[in-house]
C-alpha cells in the first residue's frame, strides 16, 4: 500500500451500544428504580481497592440516550473521531423487545439528519439476571445468578423476533450490511440451540430466517456469531467452530476481551493474548473473522465485591490505540473481506469499557480513532 492508499484507507469502526441510560422503558424500573436506567448504578460507583480509579463522570453529562438531541450530538461525536457504525444490543423478553427506546427514539430520529453512522443489530440473547439491579450486589448466587427473564426462545418466538427486525430495521439506509445484506449477530448461539431444540433444529430456524429476508425482498441476512470465550485448543472442531459451521453462520467477532482473555493484570498484557485468539480464531475457522477491540474491564459499579483481580490495570488510550493499529493490520492482511473492526464499547460505563469521554482520560480513546482513520 502506497502512501496515497493508506492515507484514503478506511475502516468500519463499530462500537458497540449497551441501551439503557434512559428512563423511557418501563420495565427498566425493575432494575433502577429511579427512572434514568442505569445511569443510577454509574452515578453511585465509589472506589473498590487503593488506586482504584473511580467514580468516573461523562464529559457529556448523564443525559437520556433515548433523546433525538443526545443522539445526535454522540453521532456527531462519533463521525468525527471515525466511528462509523453503532451496533445496538437488542434485547428480546417475556414475548416483546426491551430497550429499543434509544436506538428507536434517540439514533434512528437523528441519525436520518445525520447519516454518517449506521447501525446493525447484535441480538443479546443471554438471560436477564438479577445482577442489573445494585441492590443484588451482595447477594451470594454461587454461580447461578436467578434469571428475570430467559433469552432462549422457541421457533415460533423466533419467527416473531425475524420478522419485527426485517420489518422494522433491515430496509432502513441507515442499516450496516455485507455484501448488500443486513447484518445480524447473535450473541449466544449456545442459547440459540437451547431454545431451538438443538442444533439441527437451530440451522432449520436460521436458514428460514434468511428464506424471510429474501420474500421480503432482501439478497438475505449475513449473520454473524459473537465468541463469549476462547476456542478449545485441544478439540476445536468439536466444539465452537463445529457448531458454527452447523448452523451456517457468516461471519464472527468477539464483544468483550474478558470473555476470552484473563482479567486481573495489566491491560498491556491482555492484548498480547488477544492477539495471538485473534490469529488462531482466523486459523481455526472458515469464515470471516472481523477483529476486536476492548477499551477495557472493570464491572465495579454493578458490585461491592470487585478487586484488582476483577479488572485490566492501565488500559490508557496509547495502549488502546495500539492495538486499534493492529486491528487495521489484520484488516489490510484479509483484503477479502470488509474492514469491519468491532469495539467494545460506546457507553459500557458499568463495565469499564467506553469510548465516550471522561474524566480521566478526555477524549483519549476517540482521539486514537481518528488517528487510524487518516482524517
Amino acid at each position: 500500500m502506497n502512501s496515497e492508499e493508506a492515507k484514503a484507507k478506511k475502516y468500519d469502526i463499530a462500537a458497540y451500544i449497551w441501551p439503557s441510560y434512559t428512563g423511557h422503558e418501563d420495565r427498566t424500573r425493575i432494575f433502577w428504580p429511579d427512572g434514568i436506567g442505569e445511569w443510577q448504578t454509574v452515578q453511585k460507583a465509589y472506589p473498590r481497592f487503593e488506586g482504584h480509579q473511580w467514580p468516573r463522570k461523562p464529559l457529556l453529562g448523564y443525559k437520556d440516550e433515548a433523546e433525538p438531541a443526545t443522539m445526535a450530538e454522540q453521532i456527531d461525536l462519533a463521525a468525527s473521531h471515525g466511528v462509523n457504525v453503532f451496533i445496538y444490543d437488542w434485547y428480546w423478553y417475556d414475548r416483546r423487545p426491551f430497550l429499543e427506546n434509544c436506538l428507536n427514539e434517540g439514533y434512528l430520529p437523528a441519525a436520518r439528519k445525520d447519516p454518517r453512522v449506521k447501525f446493525y443489530l447484535m441480538w443479546a440473547n443471554h438471560n436477564a439476571g438479577v445482577t442489573w439491579d445494585f441492590r443484588n450486589a451482595n447477594r451470594d448466587l454461587s454461580g447461578h445468578e436467578p434469571p428475570v427473564w430467559r433469552g432462549d426462545i422457541d421457533r415460533a418466538e423466533f419467527r416473531i423476533v425475524c420478522r419485527r427486525v426485517i420489518d422494522r430495521y433491515f430496509f432502513d439506509p441507515l442499516y450496516y450490511t455485507i455484501d448488500g445484506k443486513p447484518v445480524f449477530s447473535i450473541y449466544e448461539p449456545h442459547n440459540f440451540i437451547k431454545g431451538q431444540g438443538g442444533i439441527d433444529k437451530a440451522r432449520e430456524a436460521l436458514d428460514e430466517f434468511r428464506e424471510m429476508c429474501v420474500k421480503a425482498g432482501l439478497p438475505g441476512v449475513h449473520i454473524q456469531m459473537v465468541l463469549t470465550h476462547a476456542v478449545d485448543r485441544v478439540s476445536p472442531n468439536a466444539t465452537t467452530p463445529g457448531i458454527c459451521g452447523a448452523l451456517g453462520f457468516d461471519s464472527i467477532t468477539h464483544y468483550q476481551f474478558v470473555h476470552f482473555v484473563a482479567a486481573g493484570r495489566p491491560y498491556s498484557d491482555a492484548l498480547e493474548d488477544a492477539y495471538k485468539e485473534w490469529q488462531y480464531v482466523s486459523d481455526s475457522y472458515k469464515i470471516p473473522y472481523f477483529p476486536h477491540v476492548s477499551v477495557g474491564w472493570d464491572a465495579s459499579p454493578r458490585f461491592t465485591s470487585i478487586t484488582w483481580d476483577g479488572t485490566y490495570q492501565n488500559n490508557t488510550p496509547d495502549l488502546f490505540g495500539g492495538a486499534m493499529q493492529r486491528a487495521c493490520a489484520y484488516a489490510d492482511a484479509h483484503p477479502g473481506q470488509p474492514p469491519l473492526i468491532t469495539v467494545n464499547s460506546w457507553n459500557e460505563w458499568t463495565e469499564g469499557s467506553y469510548l465516550l469521554p471522561d474524566d480521566l482520560h478526555g477524549y483519549g480513546y476517540l482521539n486514537e480513532i481518528k488517528k487510524i482513520q487518516s482524517f
